[in-house]
């Protein structure tokens, strides 16, 4: 298979990003597979530090934290992220590695793969880091009474046909499915082909927890990662000091700084863009756009952004009316003007979306012709479906980040010309995240995924976690089958286009958008790169002198 990768990258067919992500995928190190394709071997190269130790203090929200396993949102993903590692990392050239993971590899039908930890990882409370902790971190995430999101990636290849989010544990599809090899070697057997097991190991749910705390999450629990968490106020700070003691992947060495401390500043981007300017913190985990124009050529602070496949898009009920007839949900598609919408609400930070959840920066993506801004033809279809006096909806969305808000906004007013009257519930944050798979009709964001085929997983497939609307197709489910079973992107790329095609005729959502995401740091900070996922690396981060 490498020989036929390489053959392709000689004849074009294939860039060299596609190359070295298809070539680490299937085990090829990632320094074997840069010579191959003459680039660079790592995306997280470590900085070298002008000085060590101090503390770096960063703003954004500081939510109540769950089980880490199911998680829904970023932001306590991110102070997990610090103190308990992940098998993989998916690099800022959306290039996938091993972390806690020496190599992998995969069988040619990829249907097995053998994953390879790294001999010299230790908990923080002096214990090696053993395959059979990754065998008990796997089989919980694959637990549906956890109720990770997880299971939108892995519960196809790796559970029992007909399992459910309510079902018992012990659901494996086969008894050996996650077999230990020995204390290093662990091999996943496969009930289906799977390309992009590696990227689903990166899933921010998918940190190693410690067994011996039985899921459990806060405090001075143990892991693998650069720090300790020492303090966790919900609403106000999160402190987390860097380890002293032999842990994590790298032989022992420590996080440059001291500590890291993230503050809540609310959801107003004034408190943001006033923090900065005062140096109460020295940068933000994600900003909201308002904040970066308006701090943008600031002496001392720098603006940093990154093209993403992160969306929003407004989310459509199929179990209750009007969301259960096709025809009203391809109106509201045709309802809005992409363009307008994105302008509007991103100021130049983003780029329209198709409806489909396939990015252009994603490697399969497959060209369609735009839908269009056609409120007319909407209006037809409301009154073929039997809604000729149009529609009445509410639309429930957050107030922060404003993006959001302004999306809908501009949504709303554009449906009036179709005879869709719209009603906005707007939330904060922390309410809209007790709500959102409830609402009839709700505006979501969604954090990137590395390939395309990864938020359709997510949200589309049939009977996943975090498939909150209900929407079921047998034909889409086995296309996204035989996408993960197929390495070649060429060959992959037409089953793309058909559920590209349909979700644009039948989906169950509106997706005006795609995000760029933004953030501010002092260039005092050393070692920041915005990651498209804004996951914070924090262990290459430094204050400079």
């Amino acid at each position: 298979m490498i020989a036929v990768l390489q053959a392709q990258l000689a004849a074009r067919r294939i860039g060299r990003r596609s190359f070295l992500r298809l070539a680490t995928l299937l085990g090829t190190s990632a320094a074997a597979a840069a010579a191959m394709a003459g680039t660079s071997a790592s995306a997280f190269a470590p900085q070298v530090a002008q000085r060590r130790g101090g503390r770096l203090t960063l703003g954004g929200r500081v939510h109540p934290m769950s089980d880490p396993h199911a998680l829904a949102w970023l932001e306590p993903a991110n102070v997990v992220h610090q103190v308990c590692g992940t098998l993989t990392r998916t690099g800022f050239d959306n290039i996938t590695r091993p972390h806690l993971l020496s190599h992998w590899r995969a069988s040619p039908d990829l249907t097995t793969w053998d994953l390879h930890l790294r001999d010299d990882v230790f908990w923080r409370s002096g214990r090696r880091f053993l395959a059979e902790d990754v065998a008990w971190n796997l089989r919980r995430l694959l637990d549906p009474a956890v109720g990770s999101s997880a299971l939108g990636f892995m519960g196809d290849y790796m559970l029992a046909d007909g399992t459910t989010p309510g079902s018992v544990a012990g659901t494996l599809w086969d008894a050996d499915a996650v077999e230990l090899v020995d204390d290093f070697h662990l091999r996943l057997n496969l009930k289906s082909p799977q390309i992009a097991l590696p990227e689903h190991l990166f899933h921010f749910t998918n940190v190693m927890l410690d067994p011996e705390e039985e899921g459990r999450f806060g405090v001075g629990s143990n892991g693998t990662g650069p720090f300790t968490l020492v303090e966790y106020r919900v609403g106000e700070r999160a402190l987390l000091r860097a380890c002293e003691s032999q842990c994590g992947p790298a032989g022992g060495r420590r996080a440059q700084l001291d500590e890291l401390l993230l503050l809540d500043l609310g959801d107003e981007a004034a408190a943001s863009a006033a923090a900065m300017v005062s140096g109460q913190v020295d940068g933000l985990m994600r900003c909201d756009y308002s904040v970066a124009e308006i701090l943008a050529g600031r002496p001392g602070l720098q603006v940093h952004r990154t093209r993403t496949a992160a969306t929003g898009m407004l989310q459509m009920k199929v179990d209750q009316k009007p969301f259960d007839d096709p025809r009203v949900r391809r109106a509201l598609r045709l309802a809005i003007d992409v363009e307008e919408v994105t302008r509007l609400s991103l100021r130049g930070f983003g780029e329209p979306a198709e409806h489909h959840m396939v990015a252009p920066v994603h490697p399969c993506y497959a060209a369609l012709p735009a839908m269009g801004h056609h409120p007319a033809e909407a209006r037809a279809l409301l009154a073929e479906a039997g809604y000729p006096d149009g529609l009445d909806l509410t639309i429930t969305c957050k107030n922060w980040p404003q993006w959001e808000l302004d999306s809908v906004q501009a949504m709303a007013a554009q449906y009036a010309a179709a005879g869709i009257r719209c009603t906005l519930e707007v939330l904060p944050a922390a309410r809209f995240w007790e709500v959102w798979e409830k609402a009839p009709l709700a505006f979501v964001e969604w954090a990137p995924r590395p390939l395309g085929f990864m938020l359709l997983d997510l949200t589309v497939r049939s009977g996943v976690p975090w498939n909150t609307t209900g929407f079921s197709d047998p034909e889409i489910d086995s296309l996204l089958s035989q996408v993960e079973a197929e390495p070649d992107i060429e060959d992959r790329r037409p089953l793309m286009r058909r559920i590209q095609k349909k979700m644009q005729e039948e989906g169950p959502v509106v997706q005006p958008s795609w995000l760029s995401v933004v953030t501010v740091m002092a260039e005092r900070v050393g070692g920041f790169r915005l990651h498209p996922t804004t996951l914070l690396f924090a262990e290459n981060y430094f204050l400079k002198a």
